[in-house]
């Protein structure tokens, strides 16, 4: 739990409508559910209370030489509980991936502009590998609305490590990988039976560029409305290095700061 400094310091940020600065929490678990794919849970009290779906935190390493945080979408909560899931590519995450419960890190956040839920509908959560955690947060969020239902449509290499968790919060989860095709393939299968439910179709998505490009093609051919959460490089995660700006309609913005989430317009992206 919180030190009692620590918890003034969240209140007082919290009371003036900030997010509170970064500050040191405790691991609790580390499992890998596939090889190089971690999942990593740590307590905090404000993340697991505040974050919305596609925000993300900033890790922390323990070495002094590595200043740069690494981002990480939220993959699920679970009372205090804040779990991610990511791919060991470098020291950074190969640091994090070696955690043990016990051991603390330091976190910022959460951070970042969310997916809009707000409407009555039905939302297809269309990730592709790495890019599949921050959904499984948007399906939590979903889950046990009678106003709408959440369909995971989920594209792996291989191994379908998030499958287990999407099938906690997701009314249907359909995944496939690269032996079968891809998640255009699981759309393509899916729309005629999409078209019948008389709801209005939202997708949300998440994965490599080349992916969430096509599907928001194939989502504007269709008439339906796409988010996107980009997963660009990023330095600080605030707004400060400047590191992680793309092209939209509107000009150069920040992910981190005007996203991760962008509407298919915005990127230009719908053939509009």
């Amino acid at each position: 739990m919180p030190t009692t400094a620590f918890s003034h310091t969240v209140e007082d940020a919290v009371s003036n409508g900030r997010t509170p600065t970064r500050r040191t929490v405790d691991v609790v678990d580390v499992r890998e559910l596939t090889p190089g794919v971690v999942r990593l849970t740590f307590r905090d009290e404000f993340t697991a209370a505040n974050v919305k779906p596609a925000q993300f935190v900033n890790l922390y390493s323990s070495n002094p030489q590595h200043l740069m945080p690494r981002p990480f979408g939220v993959s699920d909560v679970d009372g205090d509980r804040v779990s991610l899931i990511f791919a060991v590519v470098g020291y950074g995450t190969d640091e994090f991936a070696h955690l043990k419960a016990g051991d603390r890190v330091d976190v910022l956040g959460p951070l970042g502009r969310p997916f809009d839920l707000r409407k009555d509908a039905d939302y297809l959560l269309v990730g592709g590998g790495l890019g599949i955690p921050p959904l499984l947060e948007a399906a939590q969020a979903l889950a046990g609305r009678d106003d709408c239902r959440a369909i995971a449509v989920l594209g792996y290499r291989d191994a379908h490590f998030a499958d287990v968790y999407a099938a906690r919060y997701a009314d249907e989860v359909h995944s496939i990988d690269e032996s079968e095709g891809n998640v255009l393939t699981l759309l393509e299968r899916l729309w005629p039976e999409l078209q019948e439910s008389g709801r209005e179709l939202i997708i949300l998505s998440c994965g490599p560029t080349p992916m969430m490009k096509a599907v928001a093609e194939w989502a504007s051919r269709r008439g339906v409305d796409a988010q996107l959460s980009m997963e660009q490089r990023m330095g600080c995660g605030y707004g400060t290095c400047v590191a992680c700006t793309i092209d939209t309609r509107d000009g150069r913005e920040k992910v981190c700061e005007a996203g991760p989430v962008f509407t298919a317009h915005q990127l230009g992206w719908d053939n509009k």
